[in-house]
């Protein structure tokens, strides 16, 4: 186990440098009582092509870490790196999925989808026939002309899913996407997610309270501490893609792994409800 992976090889034979590298990245914010730090010191690396996953106790800074990476917050110290670059301001060919809906309700499906290449400077028609494809293959076809508010939680995600893989991002940053959905909408979209991103080459960083979640998705779980969150530890997740997530769930590597990640990450939660009982009393 280590904070990092070798990086992925490609056919030519050299390793593929990292899409996204974190060098004792610090975030501290300014607060009424003094300085609050956020994330401490994170090291962490994610190659092309690759899925990692994100769990920590409540509070601990996850989301920091994927503001981090997107640039919508500087470090305060450390480094990071998108595509070899210094993160300065947000980075070409990121998508970013919030735990919240982005879609604008006055917006039609179709239209939503079509922002981002809008956007980008696509023709409309362009744009509406790149929409149009990825609203089909995310199953909303025959709802485009629908809005927000007439569809069900787990078909917003759909269009939320949609506007941001039509804009085919290289790094894909998804904070607690289907947390508010219930639990068979949950696993849907899940396969869902591993379809889409099966063979894309992109990289993702997913940020989940579900262990369970997690190991579904990833390559690898990156497992925080209670904050001021740090990288406790990585762990490998030897399941064999493609995943159905139901499925993979009742195997017995997946039992494995989950003891073990969960051996880590109960620490972490434990001692984040101490520190939460020690404040109330």
């Amino acid at each position: 186990m280590s904070t990092s992976a070798s990086p992925k090889r490609d056919s030519a034979g050299p390793p593929a440098g990292p899409v996204i590298e974190l060098d004792g990245a610090t975030k501290r914010f300014r607060s009424a009582g003094g300085v609050h730090t956020a994330v401490r010191d994170l090291h962490m690396t994610v190659g092309p092509g690759e899925f990692v996953a994100v769990v920590g106790p409540t509070g601990c800074g996850k989301s920091t870490t994927l503001s981090l990476v997107s640039g919508l917050e500087p470090a305060s110290a450390g480094r990071v790196l998108v595509h070899g670059r210094p993160v300065e301001g947000i980075p070409d060919g990121v998508g970013y999925m919030f735990q919240n809906d982005a879609v604008l309700p006055w917006r039609s499906v179709l239209d939503n989808v079509a922002a981002g290449p809008r956007y980008r400077g696509a023709s409309r028609r362009e744009a509406r026939d790149r929409a149009r494809d990825w609203v089909a293959r995310v199953g909303l076809a025959g709802f485009e002309g629908y809005y927000p508010h007439q569809l069900s939680g787990g078909m917003r995600k759909r269009a939320a899913l949609a506007q941001t893989l039509v804009n085919e991002p290289s790094v894909l940053l998804m904070d607690e996407p289907f947390s508010a959905l219930d639990v068979q909408t949950r696993g849907l979209m899940q396969d869902e997610l591993l379809r889409l991103w099966s063979g894309s080459g992109a990289a993702v960083v997913f940020v989940t309270h579900d262990l369970e979640e997690a190991l579904v998705l990833s390559d690898r779980v990156v497992v925080m501490t209670a904050g001021p969150a740090t990288v406790k530890g990585v762990f490998e997740v030897p399941l064999e893609r493609p995943r159905d997530a139901e499925e993979v769930r009742l195997t017995g590597g997946f039992l494995d792994i989950y003891r073990e990640v969960w051996e880590s990450l109960r620490e972490e939660v434990q001692i984040t409800r101490e520190r939460g009982a020690g404040h109330a009393a």
